[in-house]
């Protein structure tokens, strides 16, 4: 028990004297091994703790080879340093990890879901349980159930055991780590949950704060349930109502009404996006008419269209090539920093279109790529333009 490291001896101790007893490198990654340490290493889906050895940051913490790692920002020399841990990273850690024990332990009790996996996130958590839907409504009864076991603020207490004390004791498990060796330890929720387990928790229930399940989703035949606790919750409530604040202002409407607003100005917005495109269809189907009126058999025809995407050049260039002459055009667009390219022959043209287009692209700095009598893509820069232009009418006149 004596050589247990000191962030399991006491999860609330936040500097250290220690003795850097061995340095290396791993992957490019300066790491060190020190003679204790406040820092927690990854394992049992609490991530790795933070902190400074010295005032070298701490970038990572896992185990190797029986020992522990700590992964730095730079390197540092063997001997006496002051390791700190970063105390706000862990005791969320320690919220949401104690928040886990907590509902993982009524959702088995009151529901008889088992746990089967815990991720701790970094701006959520999840776990998944053995059940194949949680409706709304019994969502909310677990929501109720742990808020209750908060408020009663019941003791967390931690212990090692020996392996073949496990038998004999109520213990919840989801399996011993591959390899391991020695005691047990149990984290030990008073009178509602006895579980081994790693991690750092909490003193009472009552330092959880607070649980919002989020909501969940079907997950490998379970159900994965996403939640926050503790000091997230009121982050994320922050959030919420800066962002409510902003929809308030933006939409000029009360919080009752913004779903509504909302609602009927994406409405609007889709009617007059229709509205639009069929008034872009009808402009197309202008420039088609004059473009046809003004290209007399075997020209060469040139237009460029300022505001218009590449739907509107493709409308634009399949209605000139479905004409009856032979002539062709090249016909280019451009909207904002988009530019866009199409050539496009008459059914009585002899061309090698492919040929043409693949020309055209290089001269326009882009990709494109057709068949038949169209050849369109994207251009990267309309600077070549004129040039393009001159040779295409030269080639058509030849």
């Amino acid at each position: 028990m004596t050589n247990l490291p000191a962030y399991e001896r006491d999860p609330r101790l936040r500097e250290l004297d220690v003795e850097v007893l061995a340095t290396g490198d791993e992957g490019g990654r300066a790491w060190v091994r020190l003679s204790d340490t406040v820092l927690y290493p990854e394992g049992g889906g609490q991530p790795a703790d933070r902190g400074w050895l010295g005032e070298v940051p701490v970038e990572d913490v896992q185990r190797r080879d029986g020992d522990v790692r700590h992964y730095l920002a730079g390197p540092v020399s063997p001997g006496p340093a002051r390791l700190r841990l970063d105390w706000a990273r862990r005791f969320d850690h320690m919220q949401q990890h104690t928040a886990q024990h907590l509902l993982s332990a009524l959702a088995a009790d009151r529901f008889g879901w088992e746990t089967t996996s815990f991720h701790l996130g970094p701006a959520t958590c999840d776990v998944e349980l053995g059940v194949a839907a949680l409706p709304a409504a019994v969502l909310a009864q677990l929501e109720e159930a742990i808020a209750a076991a908060v408020r009663e603020a019941l003791p967390v207490s931690t212990r090692r055991v020996p392996e073949n004390a496990l038998a004999s004791l109520a213990v919840r498990s989801r399996g011993l780590p591959a390899g391991h060796v020695g005691d047990v330890r149990l984290v030990e929720i008073a009178g509602l949950d006895l579980n081994t387990c790693g991690g750092t928790h909490l003193a009472s229930t009552a330092e959880i704060e607070c649980v919002k399940l989020l909501g969940s989703e079907p997950m490998r035949g379970g159900t994965r349930l996403q939640w926050v606790a503790g000091g997230r919750v009121r982050t994320r409530l922050a959030a919420h109502e800066a962002r409510t604040e902003s929809l308030r202002r933006t939409l000029e409407a009360a919080d009752d009404e913004l779903v509504a607003v909302a609602a009927a100005r994406i409405a609007q917005l889709r009617d007059a996006e229709r509205l639009r495109r069929r008034l872009d269809e009808r402009l197309a189907d202008a420039e088609v008419a004059r473009l046809l009126a003004a290209a007399p058999t075997g020209a060469f025809v040139d237009a460029h269209f300022d505001d218009a995407d590449g739907s509107f050049l493709q409308r634009v260039s399949s209605g000139f090539a479905a004409g009856p002459g032979t002539a062709l055009a090249l016909l280019t667009a451009q909207t904002g920093d988009a530019a866009f390219f199409a050539l496009a022959a008459q059914g009585g043209a002899t061309v090698d279109l492919k040929a043409l287009g693949v020309r055209a692209a290089a001269a326009l700095a882009g990709r494109g790529g057709g068949s038949g009598r169209l050849y369109q893509g994207k251009a990267g820069s309309l600077a070549g333009r004129a040039a393009l232009v001159e040779e295409l009418a030269g080639l058509q006149r030849a």
